[in-house]
């Protein structure tokens, strides 16, 4: 407050001493002017201030040429997005610019405005995590986000990071996963909103998720246009009639696979054995993981699975890379859990029986099985979140959502899965290559009959690299289904896929389809929710389920000249990291 005004002394000896005290007052105020006009300018010119500078003074004068010349390359890079009003205020007020910015450079700042904003949602779900002590429900859900929003930050990072290097697939691939990893955290927290605290931070994830989109967006028109930001454009999709890799090369399938996989000469690291065997240093699956390398990007740890029935849950996280698992066979191997979304505090991503985030994960001649039943609804066999995955020769059994392809690049050769319900679903970008893909029964007697879907994407963004891609496999039914499909037909019907999420992405390229494949081919989600904005596309497929005169509208015939878009090189770059591709 004020200081009131001084009281004269009444002696006549006063005015001197109130003289002086004037004198004193007026030096005090008018170092006080000073000192505050020197914080005023330090504040303004700080770079630590930029991003809250226009709510109180204006920015320090730059020249006029260049100022314009950056507003003008931020508004041409805004326009390649779908939030371009956000994405011009927030790059505009950043002050991570340089007066004439490169293109990368505009997309770095994007990704950096993206990162603040992630930190300060993951604040704001630990501030959810404290109050949830009593709610397990909530809580949950809480440490879910924590570990997605650790997932995307990496991510981001890591995207960040390999842009100057010319890596823009990586770097397409990673923000579509960190964008996954935030709408994921969001999703989380929607069937716990039951505060006000939850519901500011999902509003908050919901402008996060805007910010990351745009950053993705312009980072497909670099990879697709280069430093020519008057051509960016905003994403489009097959259903605009747009594809990637616009180049025939033979067309009919050819040079869609690839012959590698996962190698046949690696050394073995470590031993898990059942029961204790001689060469054998573990019992437990997870033991063995526990010992391997953190953040191993020198080689492979190699874990041998002897013979048996392991009955564990395991996880391979993020800081381990480049494991790899070698059963001795489909059936012989078997590594079986029991988790579903029956069980309290247990979402889907948490039931899965082997759950792995590491990238360059292998798996050879293991069985991965989630034997909860088809009446415990959600119950994950397999859960993938690592780039650059290689699966050969292994079986995946379950019901519902067997295969849970989360996100970022897999490879899948001469596999088998089994399921009923959206039983291969997930973000990621994934190929699944001569391999055998059968639907078995839901109930213990499905008499009245059941409806099923193979596959349900779940691409939220048009700028997302994902999708799902089927080359040269079988869809058909287990022997026990196929005795329950003989006696009623008409009851069962199973469908390719529907849309889990609005841009949806699923194609099948020579593949073999048995009858249990409706006429109608694809089936919608919910009334015409994403119908007009997924892309399920079909090329040169035969067997009795592969006739299309009964296919619903929205599905698509794959071009001959653009087939080639869903190659293992055009897109999981596969020819670059599965070995004896090239």
């Amino acid at each position: 407050m004020p200081r009131k005004p001084l009281k004269p002394f009444s002696s006549p000896s006063s005015s001197c001493i109130l003289k002086k005290r004037k004198i004193l007052l007026i030096s005090m105020a008018s170092f006080l002017i000073l000192t505050i006009f020197s914080l005023i300018l330090f504040f303004s010119l700080s770079p630590s201030s930029a991003t809250h500078r226009h709510h109180h003074l204006k920015p320090p004068p730059s020249p006029p040429q260049q100022n314009q010349l950056a507003l003008s390359k931020i508004e041409l890079s805004c326009n390649a997005t779908r939030y371009p009003e956000i994405c011009k205020t927030s790059l505009s007020q950043s002050g991570n610019l340089p007066q004439d910015p490169k293109p990368v450079e505009i997309i770095q700042a994007a990704i950096s405005i993206s990162t603040q904003n992630l930190k300060t949602a993951q604040s704001m779900v630990k501030s959810i995590i404290d109050d949830s002590l009593s709610n397990p429900n909530r809580s949950a859900a809480a440490n879910n986000c924590i570990e997605f929003l650790h997932n995307s930050e990496y991510r981001l990072t890591s995207a960040n990071d390999v842009l100057q290097s010319g890596r823009i697939k990586d770097a397409r691939a990673w923000m579509s996963a960190a964008l996954l990893y935030q709408y994921d955290s969001w999703s989380a927290l929607k069937y716990v909103n039951d505060s006000q605290l939850v519901n500011r931070t999902m509003s908050f994830m919901d402008s996060l998720m805007g910010f990351t989109s745009n950053a993705l967006s312009m980072v497909v028109s670099y990879d697709l246009f280069g430093d020519e930001i008057a051509s960016w454009k905003p994403p489009k999709t097959e259903r605009d009639g747009f594809w990637e890799n616009n180049n025939n090369s033979g067309g009919g399938g050819v040079g869609l696979s690839t012959k590698g996989g996962c190698p046949s000469d690696l050394t073995v690291d470590v031993t898990v054995c059942k029961e204790d065997g001689v060469g054998c240093k573990y019992n437990k699956i997870q033991d063995a993981v526990d010992a391997a390398p953190d953040n191993n990007g020198e080689g492979r740890f190699v874990i041998k699975i002897k013979q048996g029935r392991y009955q564990e849950i395991v996880r391979v996280p993020l800081e381990k890379k480049n494991v790899v698992f070698l059963g001795e066979g489909m059936g012989k191997t078997v590594i079986s859990g029991s988790l579903s979304v029956q069980q309290p505090g247990l979402s889907t991503y948490n039931t899965a029986t082997v759950g792995v985030s590491g990238d360059g994960f292998m798996a050879r001649d293991i069985t991965f099985e989630n034997a909860a039943g088809g009446e415990q609804h959600q119950a994950v066999a397999f859960r993938s979140d690592s780039d650059l995955s290689v699966i050969e020769n292994c079986e995946f059994l379950g019901n519902q959502d067997t295969v849970y392809a989360h996100s970022l690049r897999q490879f899948y050769k001469s596999c088998r899965i089994q399921g009923n319900v959206d039983f291969i679903f997930g973000n990621s970008a994934a190929i699944f290559q001569d391999s055998v893909i059968l639907v078995c029964p839901r109930q213990r007697s499905p008499e009245k009959g059941e409806d099923n879907a193979v596959t349900a994407h779940g691409r939220t963004d048009p700028a997302q690299s994902t999708g799902f891609v089927f080359q040269n496999c079988l869809i058909n039914g287990t022997d026990e289904y196929m005795d329950w499909y003989y006696k009623k037909p008409k009851v069962h019907k199973n469908y390719l896929g529907r849309p889990w999420k609005e841009y949806s992405r699923t194609v099948f390229l020579n593949c073999y389809f048995g009858e249990i494949v409706s006429p109608q081919g694809w089936m919608p989600w919910t009334g015409d929710f994403a119908l007009s904005t997924l892309y399920y596309g079909e090329f040169e497929n035969t067997g009795p389920g592969a006739n299309i005169s009964g296919r619903v509208g929205w599905s698509s015939q794959v071009p001959g000249n653009h087939v080639l878009a869903y190659s293992v090189q055009n897109f999981i770059q596969g020819d670059e990291w599965i070995p004896g591709s090239t």
